[in-house]
């Protein structure tokens, strides 16, 4: 059943298609009726019509007025015409407004029951079209995990921000949250088969079954990655894939220490490559890269494990080549890149607290797993205030406020003599800061509504103030202004303005002698006709009704 709204300024008209038309059977309910154009768009955004059947010549808002504004609010809405004129200029301007019918005066109730059928069938046929987006919808879900494998590729071929890390794992379900992280590569040795059964090998236990003559690489890649999923199963979090005709792993760890990790790692991976070759009569060698604190860096630990793998023409095949055991460990850069200063800066700026802190911690960890002197945390730590300082300096931030009178930031560093006192200091700062952000952002808000009500109360009298002239005068675009003014003050620009006019009326009406017209214009209403509308419409009394009671008073 749709909704639709009447509306005609002559009642008879709306009470006859009222008790002619059988609503019901051709699928709709009539929700409400109005009398004058302005009174359908109030009822229009109340009840959020599907269809709304109105005449041309109306008080306060004739129909094409009423079409142009739900167009330009409601650009969906059907709208259908009533109409006893049948000049071009009418007919020119519904076609211009994208008016769904146009019916002409006289007509019978036969006929507008047929034209409100051929536009449910149009709505019908739109809902359809939605439904088929739910399809597609529908699809993509089906298709998730090709996206889970396309995003955890580019996890590890290039280097992402944890912001659209973070993004990604929530779009595609996929749960990564972990201490450490481990990128290992599992890769076939070129040339090499066991002799299979005489048809195929299977192995119950994992469901497997490769025929034993087959020289097929993405088939015998894909039998590898099934035994990998197989024995990660336990392991929820972590994640195997197809990448560049190799087997990658992310395995994902809850235990902070790097050492503890990669042991457990490569006694897992033992497991994997001897059930390869038991399973699958196939040798292959494993690429491990050290264990690494964030996923933003796995992109590193890949290049470790591609460089291991590089060791197989020295070490042979048919092993695990764990980076850390074939080369001496290289001294870890502190990794502070144009990336992680963006993704700081908008933390700082419209992040949670929450994505603060992760982040905070997260780069306090990469700079303790430097293990650089004291002096060179302090420099590092310099670059990451570097970067708060010009946040703050950009959005003209008290420095005082911010980090105490004197302002001494820079020797606060070199005052500590426990990293993890200055991390504790640093992290502070950083919250402070975006508390300070959030704040200013309010006061600017307040202040942008503030000036605006001072602007309605100087002008309120001109009738042809509009929300665009507000937003000329104070420099914002109209759809932003439209949400704070309603987030702050609970109503629309116009709901605001007209009860600022009707309280300048009532104070008018009980103080003056001025005639209805006269407060009508000094109040902004050119007609004042529709003045007389509002005003009952708000109090249940005419303005003059009023004004009597007011001076029994």
């Amino acid at each position: 059943m749709y909704k639709l709204i009447l509306a005609d300024d002559e009642a008879d008209v709306r009470e006859g298609l009222m008790e002619l038309i059988d609503w019901e059977s051709i699928g709709y309910k009539v929700v409400d009726t109005a009398e004058n154009g302005r009174e359908a768009a109030e009822l229009i955004d109340k009840h959020m019509p599907d269809v709304v059947v109105t005449d041309i010549q109306m008080p306060f808002m004739d129909g094409l007025q009423l079409t142009e504004w739900i167009r330009q609010v409601h650009p969906t809405m059907k709208v259908i015409i009533l109409t006893g004129y049948e000049q071009f200029d009418y007919a020119k301007q519904a076609i211009r407004l994208d008016v769904t019918e146009y019916v002409l005066k006289p007509f019978s109730s036969e006929e507008l029951a047929g034209i409100l059928r051929k536009v449910k069938e149009e709505i019908d046929e739109e809902l359809e079209m939605r439904k088929n987006i739910q399809t597609l919808t529908e699809y993509y879900h089906r298709n998730l995990p090709v996206l889970q494998r396309l995003f955890l590729s580019s996890l590890v071929s290039r280097p992402l921000s944890q912001h659209e890390i973070t993004d990604k794992c929530r779009s595609y379900a996929l749960q990564l949250e972990g201490e450490m992280y481990v990128i290992s590569i599992i890769r076939l040795d070129p040339a090499f088969r066991l002799e299979r059964a005489a048809t195929m090998y299977e192995q119950p236990a994992l469901g497997l079954a490769l025929p034993h003559d087959t020289d097929d690489q993405q088939l015998e890649l894909f039998a590898v990655l099934n035994i990998v999923d197989e024995i990660i199963r336990e392991h929820p979090c972590d994640q195997a894939f197809i990448y560049h005709d190799d087997v990658v792993l992310l395995s994902v760890y809850d235990d902070p220490n790097p050492d503890r990790v990669i042991e457990v790692t490569l006694n897992l991976l033992e497991e994997m490559r001897f059930s390869f070759e038991r399973y699958l009569k196939l040798r292959t060698t494993i690429g491990v890269g050290t264990a690494c604190a964030s996923l933003s860096n796995c992109y590193y630990s890949y290049r470790e494990a591609v460089h291991a793998l590089d060791y197989r023409l020295l070490l042979g095949g048919n092993k695990i080549i764990y980076i850390g055991d074939v080369e001496a460990p290289v001294e870890k850069v502190f990794e502070f890149d144009e990336l992680k200063e963006q993704e700081l800066i908008r933390c700082l700026k419209v992040g949670s607290d929450e994505e603060l802190g992760l982040l905070l911690e997260q780069l306090f960890r990469n700079l303790m797993d430097c293990r650089k002197s004291l002096q060179d945390f302090q420099l590092r730590l310099l670059v990451m205030l570097t970067v708060v300082i010009k946040a703050a300096n950009d959005i003209h931030i008290d420095f005082e406020r911010l980090f105490g009178e004197g302002g001494g930031f820079i020797s606060q560093i070199f005052r500590f003599t426990q990293a993890d006192e200055a991390r504790v200091w640093f992290i502070d700062v950083c919250l402070k800061l975006k508390r300070m952000i959030s704040s200013q952002r309010q006061t600017s808000y307040n202040l942008l509504v503030d000036q605006a009500k001072a602007y309605i109360m100087d002008h309120y009298s001109d009738p042809d103030i509009s929300i665009n002239k507000v937003c000329a005068c104070l420099h914002i675009s109209s759809g932003y202004f439209s949400n704070i003014f309603k987030r702050e003050t609970k109503l629309t620009f116009v709901n605001y303005l007209q009860n600022v006019r009707m309280e300048a009326a009532k104070n008018l009406l009980a103080s003056t002698d001025k005639k209805s017209f006269e407060i009508a214009e000094l109040v902004g209403f050119s007609d004042p006709n529709y003045f007389s509308f509002c005003f009952r419409k708000k109090y249940g009394l005419s303005p003059k009704e009023y004004r009597n009671g007011s001076k029994i008073v």
